[in-house]
């Protein structure tokens, strides 16, 4: 079962009022994630998931600080855990993944065999009128869009390569994101979030890596959550007026 929190306008119609997804933490060890998805809906139901991995993020205030996987035990194998941005269905099982369980980008048995995720495969599924995606993670200082498994464009690719959201971010602290594909920014990376919902036909589908890039890394100080949070909101609000202006 999914847990997620709306925020929006109680509605009768029969049918969902356009959306947009928000998920963060879906690595356990990112915990400046979490934080950062305070938003006011103003033209669409807004859903948060506000820890992805509930299981993994736990584990990191108890046992291991930079533990990034979840936590279900792994058949034939003494290692724990799935990489739950391996496990989606778009170039599952392809480079940039690992089929050794003890690996922190192990891929898993079979797309969408984690609950974490086949949680939210049914509910963009069922919910059926998802017009973006984003999924934050840290860190690195990026803004990405699909593709991560392969380097062919996106069809939308002169579209989303528009950065405005870049801009915005920038002007509140100077803080500099890269921004482009997954594959071309960052490396190549099967089985991910966003390009699963990419193919889903969710035209808008981002994923954020926030600070820093590299200095403190994971263990961010806390004095940098609420500058992190002001300036990423630019960045969201700027992605949320062109889905508004552009609903395809």
């Amino acid at each position: 079962m999914i847990h997620d929190l709306q925020v929006g306008f109680r509605h009768n119609t029969g049918a969902n009022r356009p959306g947009i997804w928000i998920d963060t933490g879906i690595h356990a060890r990112e915990w400046v994630t979490p934080p950062h998805p305070y938003i006011c809906a103003f033209f669409f139901d807004i859903f948060l998931e506000i820890v992805t991995n509930p299981d993994g993020f736990h584990f990191t205030h108890t046992s291991n600080r930079m533990w990034r996987k979840t936590r279900k035990p792994n058949d034939g194998s003494i290692c724990v855990g799935v990489d739950a941005n391996r496990n989606w269905d778009a170039g599952f099982s392809g480079a940039g993944s690992s089929n050794n369980p003890c690996s922190e980008t192990y891929r898993g048995p079979s797309a969408h065999s984690e609950p974490e995720v086949k949680a939210i495969v049914d509910f963009v599924k069922s919910h059926g009128n998802l017009k973006a995606f984003v999924s934050i993670h840290s860190y690195s200082q990026m803004l990405l869009y699909p593709y991560g498994y392969t380097r062919t464009p996106c069809k939308d690719q002169a579209e989303l390569v528009r950065p405005k959201a870049v801009t915005d971010l920038k002007s509140l602290y100077g803080t500099n994101y890269k921004y482009g594909s997954i594959i071309n920014v960052i490396y190549q990376a099967s089985g991910g979030t966003i390009d699963w919902t990419y193919n889903q036909g969710i035209k808008y589908s981002y994923t954020f890596e926030l600070r820093d890039t590299g200095r403190y890394g994971f263990m961010l100080p806390a004095n940098q959550i609420i500058p992190t949070a002001e300036e990423t909101w630019l960045a969201l609000m700027a992605i949320m007026e062109h889905t508004k202006n552009n609903p395809y």
